[in-house]
């Protein structure tokens, strides 16, 4: 038996059984790798690839690839010069769509940037039978026929199934029109997704009933609109179960209002009321989740009070037995937590993912009752509610130990980073994904050493609770006691699953403290993002450094977004005695190099008032000292020679400058990245010798 197992080799599989193998395998470097073995291994595995995304110059026609056969999800979002018309290089745009077609002929779900309408005109034929089609523009939409992009894909499309133009820039005036002129092809939609990131201006209410009733087969719909009855076109009542009485078979409903996107946090001292409250009654919520009894996942972020709902949350038990994930923004007094008796939310059992935003009455004990009465939560987010406490953060843990794997704790006042931690102790050695806020109580700076006031680094960290009027330690406290070689205490808390890590910090404050706050001993995170917010205008020039480098304890990280995109600066000038970007971009970026990334994300500060987002002299020095990076992606722009401090790292091999932000600079200035600097950065990277 030996004998003969030993004799048996890999190749003497049969191909079609290799090629299920093969078609398992999603990582794409590790399908790369297998395509470097021999050369059936590499036929076997681009006739399995079913997916891919094109990041070349479509300037370098030779470079296309034709070995692709079997990809039917096109992504052709990336491609160099971001951001600028495909066929504008070239000098027969028909040719060069027909030699697209014929590398890639089986695409079935396709992904481009529309710039102007002459992309779709020329790629929409090419594939007569796109059955997913997702439109991405951050500039700004061309003033003469409008809805034209919409008219050359429904025109050619007649399969078409599934829509996404969450990233189109266009007017919300332009789809219904074009709806309402193809009724076989608005028929025949089941995914719509028009929750628009690049528009301040949501569906008014007539043009979400024109869509909702032009596609009555819709499955999932996504949009933006407005709740704020001061204007016009605001959705209330009558919208609602309009949209739910046009499109019964919704399993997917997301209405979120456009203050929402914004994500600006509100103040931590108001009690949680908006100044006005929607114009939806308990009734009309009643009735429509009557009237939409196969839905499984329902957001409603209305940014305007609506007040008391518990009885009409409790209907969604009954009415909509398939609904596993809720979010819910603005709605108070979803649950009462008054007595054993679980209410409200807190009777929906099925649920698995729950997101509760600015519900100003939410207390601990409604925490306790959500726990008791909905035992499947594996995902939990709270922002914004003002008098839940770490008490009651603790007890939901405890109670969902066995299933919580996904918590968000954001906008809380009682709960900053430390107590966040501290709640979630019951799950710590089992959570996955993990979002808080950097915000350090009592602390104004932070070194090695004392504090200002002389209190240590261990015990601003770690506050003492008073009971029976003697200062005790914290149980939390006591569990995480341990003693170095020298015999000093220290905490010692392990996050054994802990892979995905998000953060929120305040412009100006450090990222040091996060290793004393609890998250010291983190052996699997992979990927973490941190989101800075704030004015720098008005703060002091920085002077130490934000504490990247701290997150080197954390020797599985590979994979960083730091989008400081929301902290708002001088781009150019500043006032005398104030700092512009450029010491901001050193402070964030310090200590970068010394982590193993491969790929990053990053987003400059900006100045808003001159539309600019754009990379340093010192962030690209800084950004150079990323000696294992392989992906780039820069949100803004970069002047050319910044970018090529970046032909220092050796192992780079995608880059790219991406402006997706609204609006988009129309048009290149003399100092920013050009098509042809662009291009020249690419040759030169292409040039050198990658070790891998």
């Amino acid at each position: 038996m030996a004998g003969t197992l030993s004799s048996v080799h890999f190749h003497a599989i049969p191909d079609v059984i290799l090629s299920n193998i093969f078609s398992l395998i999603t990582d794409i470097r590790t399908r790369n790798s297998m395509s470097l073995v021999c050369v059936k291994w590499h036929l076997i595995e681009r006739s399995t690839r079913t997916s891919l995304t094109l990041r070349g110059n479509i300037r370098d026609l030779f470079l296309l690839p034709t070995c692709f056969r079997a990809v039917t999800d096109l992504d052709l979002s990336f491609l160099s010069p971001w951001g600028h018309p495909i066929f504008d290089f070239s000098s027969n745009p028909k040719l060069l769509a027909q030699l697209i077609r014929r590398a890639f002929p089986s695409v079935a779900s396709l992904t481009v940037y529309a710039r102007n309408p002459s992309t779709l005109q020329l790629l929409a034929p090419q594939w007569p039978c796109l059955s997913k089609v997702k439109l991405v523009r951050w500039h700004q939409r061309s003033p003469t026929a409008p809805g034209s992009e919409f008219v050359a894909l429904f025109e050619h499309n007649s399969s078409l199934a599934w829509l996404d133009l969450s990233h189109f820039y266009c007017w919300t005036e332009d789809l219904p029109p074009a709806l309402e002129a193809y009724p076989s092809i608005a028929a025949s939609l089941t995914h719509l997704n028009i929750l628009t990131h690049s528009s301040a201006e949501g569906f008014k209410s007539h043009e979400l009933l024109a869509i909702s009733a032009a596609g009555p087969n819709l499955r999932e719909l996504l949009a933006t609109c407005v709740f704020d009855h001061r204007f016009i076109g605001f959705v209330g009542d009558e919208t609602l179960l309009c949209l739910a009485s046009n499109c019964p078979r919704l399993s997917i409903l997301h209405l979120v209002d456009t203050g929402s996107l914004s994500d600006a946090r509100g103040d931590p001292d108001d009690d949680g009321y908006t100044s006005e409250d929607a114009r939806i009654s308990h009734a009309t919520l009643a009735d429509m989740f009557a009237g939409l009894p196969l839905l499984e996942e329902l957001v409603l972020d209305v940014c305007h009070n609506v007040r008391d709902t518990w009885p009409a949350v409790e209907v969604l038990n009954s009415k909509c037995p398939r609904l596993k994930s809720l979010k819910l923004g603005q709605f108070h007094g979803i649950c009462r937590g008054i007595d054993a008796r679980p209410d409200g939310i807190a009777l929906c059992s099925r649920l698995e993912s729950l997101s509760i935003k600015n519900s100003a009455d939410l207390t601990d004990s409604c925490l306790i009752a959500i726990s008791l009465g909905c035992p499947r939560l594996a995902k939990f987010e709270v922002q914004g509610c003002k008098k839940i406490t770490e008490m009651g953060m603790n007890k939901l843990a405890s109670i969902l130990q066995k299933t919580l794997i996904d918590v968000k704790i954001s906008g809380c006042k009682h709960l900053n980073a430390v107590c966040s931690l501290r709640a979630l102790e019951p799950i710590q050695d089992q959570i996955q994904r993990l979002h808080i806020d950097c915000v350090w109580e009592n602390v104004e700076q932070f070194g090695g050493g004392p504090s200002v006031s002389g209190e240590s680094a261990d015990r601003r960290y770690f506050p003492s609770e008073k009971r029976g009027g003697i200062w005790e330690e914290t149980s939390s406290r006591k569990k995480s006691k341990n003693f170095n070689g020298n015999g000093n205490e220290h905490s010692s808390r392990t996050w054994a699953r802990l892979e995905f890590l998000s953060l929120w910090i305040p412009v100006g404050e450090l990222l040091t403290p996060l290793k004393l706050s609890g998250l010291e001993d983190c052996p699997v995170l992979e990927e973490i993002k941190i989101k800075v917010e704030g004015d720098c205008r008005h703060r002091p020039r920085p002077t130490n450094a934000f504490g990247l480098s701290t997150l080197a304890c954390y020797h599985r990280l590979w994979k960083m977004s730091l989008n400081c995109g929301a902290a708002i600066g001088f781009a150019l000038t500043a006032p005398s005695g104030l700092a512009d970007l450029s010491p901001w971009e050193r402070f964030y970026l310090k200590g970068i190099g010394n982590l193993n990334l491969t790929e990053l994300d990053y987003w400059p500060p900006q100045d808003t008032d001159v539309n600019q987002r754009s990379l340093t002299l010192p962030a690209a020095g800084l950004l150079a000292q990323c000696g294992r990076l392989r992906k780039l992606f820069i949100h803004g722009t970069a002047n050319e020679h910044f970018m090529m401090f970046l032909l220092k790292i050796p192992t780079l091999r995608d880059v790219q400058l991406r402006e997706d932000y609204y609006p988009a600079p129309e048009n290149d200035t003399c100092t920013e990245m050009r098509i042809d600097s662009c291009s020249r950065f690419e040759d030169a990277l292409n040039r050198r010798r990658i070790p891998d």
